[in-house]
C-alpha cells in the first residue's frame, strides 16, 4: 500500500507532464540540441563547484575564527554546519520548484540571493552573527538539486548518470576552497575570503545566465502540488537511497568541513599545509564523481554502491583507531610500543575514501533516475535532504565526541557505525533473496535427492 501511494505522484507526472523533447528531424537542428545540452552541462557544473566552494567556506575561515571567539569542538562543529542546514533544508522545494519552472530561471535567482549573505559574512564579529549569516550562506547548497533535473533533463536515460556524474563533479568546490581560501586568508586576513566569493559567485551568475539555456518541454505542470511529489517518502525505496545518500554525500560533506582542523590538531600541521592534505580527499571526491556515472551506466546503481558502501567499511574501520603507546612485558622487561596512522597513511586512505564516495554519489542519483524518471526533481531534492542533513548532524557529532573523549579518530568510529546500517539495510532489502530456489531449483533438487 505505502509503495502504491509513493509512485502515484511520479504517474501523475508522467501523465500531465509533456513528454521529454524528442530528438529533432532536422540534422541542423539536432546539432543545436545538442550543443545547448553541453553548454547546459558546462555552466551548471561551473555555477555547483562555485556554490559548493561557498558552501563549505567555514571549513577554512573557521579555524581563525574558532581560535578569534574561544570556542570548543561542539561550538566549531555546530558554526560550520549552520549553511548546511540552510542547504539541506531548501532541497525539497527547490527541486519541486525546478520541476514546475525550470532549472535555469531557479538556479539564477538562487545564485543571486546569496551574494548579499556572502558580502555581510566578512563584517561579522559575534558568533550568533556568524550562526546567522551562514544560514543565508547555505542557500548555496540547494543548488544541487537544482541542477541534477535540469541537467538530466537534457540527455537520453542510458546516458543521464554520466550527465548527472559530470554535474556532481562541482562537489570539487570543496577541494577548490581549500586551495583557495587558504591563500586569501594569509594574505588578507578572513574577512576578505568572503568579499572575494561574492564577487566570485557574481560573476558565475553572469555566466550562467548567458550559456544556459531552457526548455519547456522539462517542466511539470503546475497542478501537481507539493504535498503531491512529497508522498513518495512513502516508498521505502526513498528511504534507503535517503541512507545511502547520507553516508556518501552527507559523510563527504562533514569531512570536508572537519578535515583542515583534524589535521592541525591531529598532526601540528600549518592550515595551508592542511587545507592542501585535505584536498587530497575533498578533490576526487568531487571530480570523480562523473567516473561514478559512468560506471554506473555501464553496470548498474546497485552494484556501483554494494562496493563503494565496503570500501567505505574498510577504510573507516582503519581511520578509527586513534593513536595508541602500550607497554608489554617481555622476556627482557618492559617494552613499549606505538600504534597510528603517520600523516602520510592517513592521507592515502582519506583519498581512497573520498574516490568511494565519489563513485556512492553517482549511483545513489543513478537509482532516482531509473525509478523515478518523470518526478527526479521532487526525489532528488528529498534525497538530496536527507544527504545534506546528514552533512549538518556529523559535524556537530564529531565535536560533541571530541569534547567528550578527547580522541579525534571517534569521527570515523561514529561514520563507521553509520556504514555498517548501510550495509545492512542492502544487503537485506536487494543482495539477499528471499526465494532461495525457484520452480526449475526444486525439481533439481527433489532428483538430486532421489
Amino acid at each position: 500500500m505505502a509503495h502504491a501511494s509513493a509512485t502515484a505522484p511520479s504517474r501523475r507526472g508522467r501523465s500531465a507532464s509533456a513528454p521529454p523533447s524528442t530528438a529533432p528531424a532536422t540534422p541542423a537542428a539536432t546539432a543545436r540540441r545538442t550543443r545547448q545540452a553541453w553548454s547546459v552541462l558546462a555552466v551548471s557544473t561551473l555555477a555547483f563547484t562555485v556554490c559548493f566552494m561557498v558552501w563549505m567556506m567555514f571549513g577554512v575561515i573557521g579555524i581563525p575564527i574558532k581560535k578569534m571567539l574561544g570556542l570548543n569542538a561542539t561550538q566549531f562543529g555546530l558554526l560550520t554546519a549552520m549553511p548546511v542546514l540552510t542547504g539541506s533544508l531548501v532541497r525539497v522545494p527547490l527541486g519541486i520548484w525546478t520541476d514546475r519552472y525550470g532549472g535555469r530561471i531557479v538556479m539564477a535567482c538562487l545564485m543571486a540571493a546569496t551574494v548579499p549573505a556572502i558580502w555581510a559574512m566578512g563584517y561579522a564579529t559575534e558568533y550568533w552573527h556568524f550562526l546567522t549569516i551562514g544560514l543565508f550562506v547555505g542557500l548555496a547548497g540547494g543548488s544541487f538539486s537544482v541542477g541534477t533535473p535540469y541537467v538530466a533533463r537534457w540527455f537520453p536515460k542510458e546516458r543521464q548518470g554520466t550527465a548527472m556524474g559530470i554535474y556532481g563533479a562541482g562537489n570539487s568546490g570543496a577541494a577548490v576552497n581549500k586551495f583557495v581560501a587558504p591563500a586569501i586568508l594569509v594574505a588578507f586576513g578572513w574577512a576578505a575570503v568572503p568579499h572575494a566569493y561574492a564577487a566570485i559567485m557574481l560573476g558565475t551568475l553572469v555566466l550562467f545566465w548567458l550559456f544556459s539555456h531552457s526548455d519547456p518541454a522539462h517542466r511539470v505542470p503546475s497542478h501537481v502540488t507539493f504535498l503531491d511529489q512529497l508522498q513518495a517518502l512513502k516508498d521505502p525505496r526513498v528511504l534507503k537511497y535517503c541512507q545511502y545518500y547520507s553516508i556518501v554525500f552527507g559523510g563527504y560533506v562533514a569531512l570536508s568541513l572537519w578535515m583542515v582542523q583534524y589535521y592541525v590538531g591531529e598532526y601540528g600541521l600549518d592550515i595551508r599545509v592542511a587545507a592542501l592534505l585535505a584536498a587530497c580527499f575533498s578533490l576526487p571526491g568531487g571530480v570523480l564523481r562523473a567516473i561514478g556515472g559512468a560506471l554506473s551506466d555501464k553496470y548498474g546503481a546497485h552494484s556501483v554502491t554494494w562496493w563503494v558502501l565496503w570500501v567505505c567499511w574498510v577504510c573507516l574501520f582503519l581511520l578509527s583507531y586513534p593513536q595508541t603507546d602500550f607497554t608489554v612485558l617481555a622476556t627482557d622487561g618492559p617494552r613499549s610500543f606505538h600504534i597510528g596512522l603517520n600523516v602520510y597513511a592517513f592521507t592515502g586512505l582519506m583519498f581512497v575514501l573520498g574516490i568511494a564516495m565519489a563513485f556512492g554519489k553517482a549511483s545513489v542519483f543513478k537509482y532516482i533516475s531509473d525509478d523515478y524518471p518523470a518526478n527526479i526533481g521532487a526525489i532528488s531534492g528529498i534525497v538530496g535532504l536527507a544527504g545534506g542533513l546528514g552533512g549538518f548532524v556529523l559535524p556537530i557529532l564529531f565535536g560533541v565526541l571530541l569534547d567528550w573523549t578527547g580522541v579525534r579518530s571517534s569521527a570515523f568510529m561514529l561514520m563507521y557505525g553509520v556504514v555498517w546500517v548501510s550495509l545492512a539495510w542492502m544487503y537485506f532489502t536487494e543482495v539477499r533473496r528471499t526465494d532461495v530456489m525457484d520452480a526449475s531449483g526444486a525439481r533439481a533438487a527433489a532428483r538430486t535427492a532421489r
